[in-house]
């Protein structure tokens, strides 16, 4: 007697709510309703002969069959995804939908028009972008791709990256007439400083790094709202360089400690190993070629400052 086959949309809700922790947020990422979404799990519980999930009021997890179905089913499912690029591949059409997040700051300032450009060269493509500076679980938000700055923490995600990211010691005119300008790292504990969230400051001083302290005038966890509170003159920050260049071209700003760099960051595209599709690496190496190595954003000053 032959053996029924399972319905995909069924595996893909079943593999959708393990993804997401809940019916409802994998109903809203498939576009269906919880309860549809809830009857295709039962459907393929029912099918498979076995309890692919605990449910709880809190949401939902895999059982220990259930997990082990989750992977291999997954993975198939992404097979699947990349089977149906190397058809597009194969007719030169990049197309489908791409998930993506950026920080606030960067994807207004430049990462908008590029998307922007990258659009209208490829028609077929469906953008949905997300710009926030609060990390995004990629799996769970359905994401197929992030752009980020800094180290990468997650090992289980594909990082490739874009460009360089460097900082800049800043403060405003006014600030350093009135209260002097640094001319040591250690000179900043006599000075007010303003703190992106819990950042530490750390200067290349001869051929080492030297922490150094201040008194913490404002926290932020955005670089906009940091560069406003330096141009106001509250107090000396360090900002990425994409984020001070208008302010050293306006004259509102002016850059500190040139001769003691900071590490220098990274402009990373992070990936789940599930959404290297070929419109995701098209988008990917779009940007690489777009800001990479040396980014437009990046004041020429800065490049002679910088220890490789």
């Amino acid at each position: 007697m032959e053996r029924s086959s399972v319905d995909l949309l069924d595996v893909l809700a079943f593999v959708r709510v393990v993804e997401t922790g809940a019916f409802s947020r994998a109903a809203e990422r498939m576009g269906m309703a919880k309860s549809i979404v809830s009857r295709r799990v039962a459907r393929l519980e029912e099918m498979l002969g076995a309890r692919l999930l605990t449910r709880s009021a809190q949401g939902a997890s895999p059982t220990d069959v259930g997990q082990a179905y989750f992977e291999r089913a997954s993975n198939i499912l992404a097979e699947l995804e990349a089977a149906e690029e190397v058809v597009a591949e194969a007719v030169t059409q990049i197309a489908g939908g791409i998930r993506l997040s950026a920080p606030l700051s960067f994807g207004v300032q430049h990462l908008a028009p590029a998307l922007a450009e990258f659009a209208a060269e490829h028609p077929r493509v469906e953008l949905d972008i997300s710009f926030e500076d609060r990390p995004v679980d990629l799996v769970a938000g359905g994401y197929d791709l992030a752009i980020r700055i800094g180290a990468l923490k997650d090992s289980a995600l594909i990082a490739r990256r874009i460009a360089p990211v460097r900082k800049v010691a800043v403060a405003s005119p006014a600030y350093i007439e009135r209260r002097g300008r640094p001319e040591h790292p250690r000179d900043l504990a006599n000075h007010d400083i303003l703190l992106y969230a819990n950042e530490t400051w750390r200067f290349r001083v001869g051929k080492a790094w030297e922490y150094v302290r201040g008194q913490p005038r404002l926290r932020a966890d955005n670089g906009e709202m940091l560069r406003a509170a330096a141009v106001a003159g509250l107090g000396i920050c360090i900002l990425p360089s994409f984020i001070a260049a208008p302010g050293f071209e306006n004259g509102t700003l002016v850059p500190l400690l040139a001769d003691f760099p900071m590490e220098e960051g990274a402009l990373q595209a992070v990936m789940p190993s599930r959404a290297t599709t070929a419109r995701v690496r098209a988008l990917v190496d779009f940007l690489v070629a777009r800001f990479g190595p040396e980014p437009s954003w990046d004041p020429c000053w800065m490049h002679r400052n910088v220890v490789g």
